[in-house]
């Protein structure tokens, strides 16, 4: 699995905006999607309200969005201008009033104005969530804190997000997951997870996935091909070469039809059929048809 995706979604990071249920288009930005190569923005309805003009593009959280422009990143406002200009080699989103960039090959954190908070030091950088963000040094992963301090020393093959007070890192292969002080709360044992998302994860066990609570029992039994995490309620799940979505009971309420799926967000998720993009709500439906060819979400 590309651990990059783990990036897609860390997904407590900002809130959609509502759009009216008359489903007018009042240029509200709900995600980017891509076309013919270029990124832009659309609104709930499916109608474009920052022009397809990215090389890359990610979704908004706390009101800035990190856009690619030729091979460099910088952040933008809803209104398609620019905050912070681009010159980052990567750029992540904001999350707790920072933002991790690369500059110079190595990762740091800046602020609103574009000023680093913490200098770039670091192989690797995920966002801030709970107070602390996983980096990357000499080859091992750790969190620290917004002074930069080390909180939990690196020693991980790899590192997530905390979430519910939990975060899910690797050591020698193997999953577990850590609290704030760098305990195992659930022992190393899993050869893949998520974090906690409504107070359950997905790990994988064997070549299966399945959903656990925070003492580590099984909720819902390992038998999905890929799963994510839970969102408003329902996971997008993999059974053989299909995604569909499940409850918490671990019953279908859409049954696995399309090529990919992503989660739920403001009561639509993102799912692939024929090679596009589009979105439907948690009855299965349409709501705005199969014609981009990726799509980010929140």
């Amino acid at each position: 699995m590309l651990y990059v995706k783990k990036l897609f979604i860390l997904i407590f990071c900002a809130v959609l905006i509502f759009i009216s249920s008359e489903g007018k288009s009042d240029g509200i930005i709900f995600a980017p999607v891509k076309k013919d190569g270029i990124w832009g923005y659309i609104d709930k309805t499916g109608a474009c309200v920052i022009n397809l003009q990215y090389k890359r593009a990610w979704f908004f959280s706390e009101g800035l969005a990190p856009v690619r422009t030729g091979d460099v990143w910088g952040f933008i406002d809803k209104t398609g201008s620019y905050v912070i200009r681009p010159q980052f080699e990567r750029a992540w989103f904001f999350s707790e009033d920072c933002a991790p960039v690369k500059k110079g090959h190595l990762w740091g954190y800046i602020n609103r104005d574009g000023a680093y908070v913490i200098n770039a030091q670091f192989e690797d950088a995920m966002v801030f969530s709970e107070d602390l963000a996983p980096v990357k040094i000499c080859g091992v992963w750790g969190f620290v804190n917004k002074k930069g301090s080390w909180v939990i020393k690196p020693k991980y093959d790899r590192a997530l997000v905390f979430d519910d007070g939990l975060a899910p890192v690797r050591t020698d292969g193997r999953w577990g997951f850590i609290n704030n002080k760098g305990a195992y709360v659930i022992k190393p044992c899993f050869n893949d997870a998520w974090w906690f998302s409504e107070g359950l994860a997905s790990v994988k066990t064997g070549h299966s996935w399945g959903f656990i609570n925070s003492k580590g029992a099984w909720m819902i039994r390992p038998r999905f091909d890929n799963a994510w995490w839970f969102s408003e309620g329902l996971a997008a799940v993999k059974a053989g070469h299909r995604w569909g979505f499940i409850n918490k009971e671990g019953a279908w309420v859409i049954r696995p039809r399309f090529d990919h799926a992503w989660w739920f967000s403001d009561g639509l998720a993102p799912v692939k059929t024929d090679g596009k993009w589009g979105f439907i709500n948690k009855k299965g439906a349409w709501v705005i048809k199969p014609q981009f060819d990726d799509i980010l979400i929140y």
